[in-house]
């Protein structure tokens, strides 16, 4: 016989254990796209404790519509093995592309990385950071439905030794960041440069050379990277995103053994 009480009961008390497990964490990815999950994957695999929040319902950011809603992705042969790390399939087009099915792509990201032991939360947004002594020490969340409704309801936190803006366009952590407090981003004018408009080649190049600490304590990834430091868009194409996301895990990871 099903009990209505023990679902609900269920559903609650296994919840509310996930997020007590992670209220003090060593990274907190904010944004459940590719660049965000790559970067979380690689992080939970090397052993560290991390949590991704999407403000969204569904995880995988633009990945999931391809190019204008036209579900299949392209990935320059670079990212290619990314997409084999995560067991997606792909084909050959012509000498440097591949490509794969988006449903699949984004799908396959989200299983893999919560298998490596990430935890991921979705309807939940970051209205702010944590700031301690000029570092990034957490992040300050609510429930996006709260933030839709602009209610008037405090927000809960939790710690963490370094946060990631993987919001892409927007940069919505960095620009929290530089509207709240008076700090100079580490970019050539000390502020979000912004997004120029679409020039692949270039942009893709650059969102790895972008993809780095911003703040202590704040790194970017994906086209946070480019947004902040003042590059170009790319359009639908996410080798570039893929290896961000590898890179900053690269670099955090570094820092956090560094930090032990």
């Amino acid at each position: 016989m099903l009990d209505e009480k023990i679902i609900t009961q269920a559903i609650i008390e296994r919840y509310f254990r996930k997020l007590r497990e992670n209220l003090s964490i060593d990274v907190a990815v904010v944004g459940g796209g590719p660049s965000g999950l790559v970067c979380s994957y690689f992080i939970a695999k090397s052993g560290f404790k991390v949590a991704l929040f999407e403000r969204k319902l569904s995880i995988g950011g633009g990945m999931w519509g391809g190019g204008m809603m036209f579900n299949e992705i392209v990935v320059q042969k670079e990212g290619k093995r990314i997409l084999d790390e995560f067991e997606i399939r792909s084909q050959p087009y012509g000498e440097d592309y591949f490509t794969a099915d988006s449903i699949e792509a984004i799908t396959s990201l989200c299983s893999k990385t919560v298998k490596s032991g990430a935890t991921l939360f979705n309807l939940i947004s970051a209205e702010d950071l944590l700031l301690k002594q000029n570092r990034v020490a957490g992040l300050v969340l609510n429930w996006t439905a709260v933030e839709m409704a602009n209610l008037h309801v405090d927000p809960l936190t939790i710690q963490s030794k370094v946060v990631v803006d993987a919001t892409g366009h927007a940069t919505e952590v960095v620009a929290l960041l530089q509207k709240k407090n008076e700090v100079r981003l580490f970019t050539e004018t000390g502020k979000i440069i912004g997004e120029r408009s679409l020039w692949a080649e270039v942009a893709e190049r650059d969102t790895m050379n972008n993809t780095r600490e911003v703040f202590p304590g704040l790194y970017v990834t994906g086209m946070a990277a480019n947004a902040t430091f003042g590059s170009y868009r790319m359009g639908p194409i996410f080798g570039g995103m893929l290896l961000s996301g590898e890179k900053a895990a690269s670099l955090i990871i570094e820092e956090l053994r560094r930090l032990k």
